[in-house]
């Protein structure tokens, strides 16, 4: 592949690793430990991953566990959690902090799905905003004595790469919405 193309695929890549990690947070029943983030606690005056500061695990299926390294860190912790828009509360025993993911309700998983949709479009958008400015970088190439039938093959390797990488994200989608609607 010409190196002039490779860059752009590489932002494609990149845009497509943003949506599955914008996925990963998105809460589909079931516990998982990456809807924690986003969120930071104020640990020694600087803000820090939960993740960072104690122990995060699954039990089952429906609940994360949170054990903190320092349990003067649980008040802070819970504050940030309740502070989010996760929507669940917080339980401690005054060591481990609990936190139990109700069932979803079919308005919710309604919900989420528009969410995913959204992001799978906003993704799509700037994929074809890459595109975009390939095709103008590609277009400059024309005052630089590059022929007019290379910077077609440019184009056209662009927007193979553009329908690659808008498929990827239907398919990401696709999956995502499946796990969301699946009770």
């Amino acid at each position: 592949m010409d190196e002039r193309v490779k860059q752009y695929e590489e932002k494609m890549k990149k845009t497509i690793e943003h949506l599955e990690t914008d996925y990963a947070s998105i809460r589909a029943g079931r516990a998982n430990p990456h809807v924690l983030d986003k969120l930071r606690v104020n640990y020694y005056g600087s803000p820090t991953p939960i993740q960072q500061v104690g122990n995060v695990t699954v039990p089952e299926a429906r609940i994360i566990q949170i054990s903190p390294w320092d349990r003067s860190l649980i008040r802070e912790i819970e504050k940030a959690i309740q502070t989010s828009d996760l929507g669940i509360h917080p339980s401690n025993d005054g060591s481990v902090i609990r936190l139990v993911f109700p069932e979803l309700t079919e308005e919710r998983r309604k919900d989420l799905v528009k969410e995913v949709r959204r992001k799978c479009e906003e993704a799509k958008v700037a994929i074809r905003n890459i595109r975009r400015d390939a095709n103008e970088a590609f277009k400059k190439l024309a005052k630089k004595d590059v022929s007019e039938d290379e910077i077609k093959q440019l184009e056209d390797s662009t927007q193979k790469l553009t329908d690659k990488y808008a498929k990827e994200a239907d398919s990401l989608q696709e999956s995502k919405t499946k796990e969301i609607m699946t009770v």
